[in-house]
């Protein structure tokens, strides 16, 4: 039996607890989640420095996944655009069942090995995409035909599993497994295989884009202010680079498209946004690099 099937022993008596108890079950099991996602930190690491190069010759990441796992896919593919100005159509996912399988499952989707392939075939998938396939048993045929029709179209293949030696993570060309163990409720892998899974692509997808130069240090620096919010943050994040008031900030962020990276740079050197946008390109939009010479 896989593990994530497995009744964990520890919670027989699951539905005599108390109120309290039930929910110290629930939330004291995700500190697994982040424990299994530690002891993968190596494959993580990987999976970055080998998707890197692809994506910097213009691939895409490609999420690829059936219920919980692909409806995680689905929420790290689009969070991209507006947390580091990632291109929408670099950024796709493909979900057992299709776009409606988001909302309420379709039943016998991720069983359909060659609609796996299918979707991957239709979604062009080539030698410099980047494609990630999600699955907690580690077997799902919808994932793993996926899987077999990225690997013929040459892509960098990054499987992920919940249980060790998954079909998904000896296949593809870089495995993540994160060993959660059974779940308090045996087989919901929604909670902490769900969150592993969720931590784990925060890191490859975010790692990526520092290593491609959307951060400033730590600062988010190629955001997309497409709300109030995000502009007051746009704002202070030029602040915060700069040490300028705001008024400046403002002033310079108006002038260049509301662009946080050429403000940035147009301030500490003192530049027009024109010349500071010009001067970003070269260097690759590498803050650092722009603001040193």
């Amino acid at each position: 039996m896989l593990k994530t099937e497995t009744p964990n022993p520890q919670h027989r008596a699951l539905d005599e607890y108390a109120t309290p108890d039930l929910v110290d079950a629930f939330v004291n099991d995700q500190a697994q989640a982040i424990a299994a996602v530690r002891r993968a930190g190596p494959q993580i690491a990987a999976a970055v420095d080998a998707a890197v190069p692809r994506i910097a010759r213009g691939g895409r990441l490609v999420y690829i996944g059936a219920g919980t796992s692909g409806r995680l896919g689905v929420l790290d593919s689009v969070e991209l655009y507006p947390t580091f100005s990632w291109p929408n159509e670099r950024a796709i996912a493909r979900l057992a069942g299709g776009d409606s399988a988001m909302y309420q499952a379709v039943e016998g989707a991720e069983d359909d090995t060659e609609q796996g392939g299918r979707d991957t075939i239709d979604a062009g998938v080539g030698p410099d995409d980047v494609v990630l396939l999600l699955t907690a048993s580690g077997a799902t045929p919808y994932v793993m035909g996926a899987l077999r029709a990225a690997r013929a179209a040459g892509a960098l293949t990054i499987g992920m599993a919940n249980n060790p030696q998954a079909p998904v993570t000896r296949e593809a060309d870089i495995g993540i497994t994160l060993d959660t163990g059974p779940e308090v409720i045996s087989g919901s892998t929604r909670m902490k295989a769900g969150t592993s899974q969720k931590v784990a692509l925060n890191a490859i997808s975010s790692a990526i884009m520092v290593r491609l130069n959307k951060t400033f240090g730590n600062l988010m620096v190629d955001l997309q202010p497409t709300n109030a919010k995000l502009v007051r943050r746009a704002v202070r994040l030029t602040m915060l680079a700069t040490g300028c008031d705001e008024a400046t900030a403002r002033a310079t962020l108006d002038a260049c498209g509301m662009h946080v990276k050429v403000a940035i740079v147009a301030i500490r050197r003192g530049l027009p946004v024109g010349d500071a946008r010009a001067l970003l390109d070269s260097v690759g939009g590498s803050v650092r690099l722009a603001i040193a010479g």
